[in-house]
């Protein structure tokens, strides 16, 4: 897995809960977190929060709600991180490539190891939006019966929850897919969504991306990147080659678009 103690990466894990429309359902869910070791929960835009059936609902996890973050939108929710894992049954069209649960762990525990993650799940009704999960670099599926596949939030958090503690603590150390230690440190959220930013406005300001029929080119974008895991030096070069390109050419009549400043 990785050289740090289990409790210190489970600390660094980050429950998001976005849209939550029951308040007894945010109870169930902090309950089911700290029956695993994980303590830290953001709200996002919640339909009724604080609330007693909430309080009721945590059975003894009253200091998980107390201790939770209540944000306006996921940015906000995922500012700091390094790595986010949609939780989602849908099938998207587009996207990161869908994981089950017990397959995603080992690399999330990786990334965890390095610094903040978070696991974000979509409202009881209609779950994540497709914009969500594009602000994620992950999604990830609990397989359940097809006949059958209701899965209610706070019983989705604690699978998720109990897979990380399960990986977490394993004598023998789950097989990883980040095949090589960080070279530098993995970006932040704000950092990748600045780039995703700076290469929109170019890719408008050239004409290659046309903003009144986008082609759903930036999704698919996000869907490369996102499989890279970029690092922050990475971000940098990526960031550095726009700007150039930014900058007119010797003879060059006009400019693509003016930098970042």
């Amino acid at each position: 897995m990785n050289p740090t103690n289990p409790i210190e990466t489970l600390g660094r894990v980050r429950v998001v809960l976005c849209n939550t429309s029951h308040p007894g359902n945010i109870g169930a869910a902090a309950r089911a977190m700290k029956t695993m070791g994980l303590t830290r929960l953001t709200l996002v835009n919640p339909k009724q929060f604080p609330d007693p059936e909430a309080t009721a609902r945590a059975s003894g996890a009253a200091d998980v709600l107390e201790n939770a973050r209540v944000v306006a939108g996921l940015d906000e929710a995922l500012e700091g991180t390094i790595l986010a894992a949609a939780l989602s049954a849908r099938q998207r069209d587009l996207g990161p490539i869908p994981q089950s649960a017990r397959q995603a762990v080992p690399e999330l525990l990786q990334w965890a190891g390095q610094g903040e993650i978070a696991l974000v799940f979509g409202g009881e009704t209609s779950g994540l939006t497709n914009a969500e999960v594009e602000r994620c670099q992950r999604l990830v599926t609990i397989p359940v019966n097809p006949e059958y596949s209701s899965l209610n939030l706070g019983a989705a958090v604690q699978v998720l929850c109990y897979e990380l503690r399960q990986a977490a603590f394993a004598d023998a150390p789950p097989v990883s897919s980040v095949a090589t230690p960080f070279a530098t440190p993995p970006a932040s959220h704000e950092e990748v969504e600045g780039f995703y930013a700076h290469l929109e406005r170019l890719m408008t300001a050239t004409g290659f991306l046309n903003p009144n029929s986008p082609r759903r080119l930036m999704p698919k974008l996000r869907r490369l990147f996102g499989r890279a895991s970029l690092e922050k030096d990475e971000i940098n070069i990526l960031r550095g080659i726009i700007a150039a390109a930014e900058t007119p050419l010797p003879g060059a009549k006009g400019r693509a678009g003016e930098p970042e400043r």
